[in-house]
């Protein structure tokens, strides 16, 4: 089931993604190795307060909300994400080479927001904002939200409810001009409490494809 929410639309590219100006990119964000971020840190401290978000049901501190870094890899972030769907074999040096193409679009297009428990330093929360950049409606912004995943030790904390504010914020604050996403119908309650409504007229399709080798085998 297809689901959408619409914003007020201005497409503003982000700082963090504009390399005119090296001073728009935060320490954070340029620290090389496993510290590397996919985006600027402070982005989430700008939305948590322009928005007012917090961590429910936290009261001892011990979960942080961030951008995916490098060093994730070893946090459990793929099997995390195996939780969802399919991940397959990823050696550390790929997760780098394909962590280094999404952080480094321009204008930057992929926001990938963790939860982290501290205590264990293991990843237990993700969610992806991916932005496309059109010529639509005045050179506007697109949002998608996508690959939304919660550990299942952290299920019942609302850290799903906390990964999808985070990403509703940065598309507001980047003024998409409409921010969607694909669920199962058991799910489209859930993404209501966030603005999302089914688009009337508009349906969801897809076309799969098979491995490289698979079709080959077919052959």
């Amino acid at each position: 089931m297809a689901a959408i929410v619409k914003t007020p639309s201005t497409g503003k590219i982000p700082q963090e993604a504009n390399n005119n100006d090296g001073l728009l990119l935060s320490p954070e964000a340029l620290l090389s190795g496993d510290d590397r971020t996919m985006f600027s840190p402070t982005l989430i401290g700008q939305v948590q307060e322009q928005f007012n978000l917090s961590l429910p049901n936290d009261p001892d501190g011990g979960l942080t909300v961030r951008p995916l870094k490098v060093g994730d890899y070893d946090r459990g972030y793929l099997p995390l994400l195996s939780q969802l769907t399919s991940v397959g074999s990823i050696s550390k040096a790929q997760f780098v080479e394909r962590f280094n193409v999404m952080a480094n679009t321009r204008p930057q297009a992929y926001y990938v927001v963790v939860i982290e428990e501290k205590k264990t330093e293991q990843v237990v929360g993700s969610a992806t904002l991916v932005l496309e950049w059109k010529f639509i409606h005045e050179a506007g912004a697109r949002g998608r939200v996508e690959d939304v995943v919660v550990s299942d030790e952290m299920r019942g904390r609302q850290l799903g409810k906390v990964l999808n504010q985070h990403l509703v914020a940065l598309a507001t604050h980047f003024g998409v001009y409409k921010l969607s996403l694909e669920c199962k119908d058991k799910l489209i309650g859930f993404y209501e409490q966030f603005g999302f409504v089914k688009d009337a007229g508009n349906n969801f399709m897809v076309k799969r494809f098979d491995k490289p080798e698979d079709q080959l085998a077919k052959l």
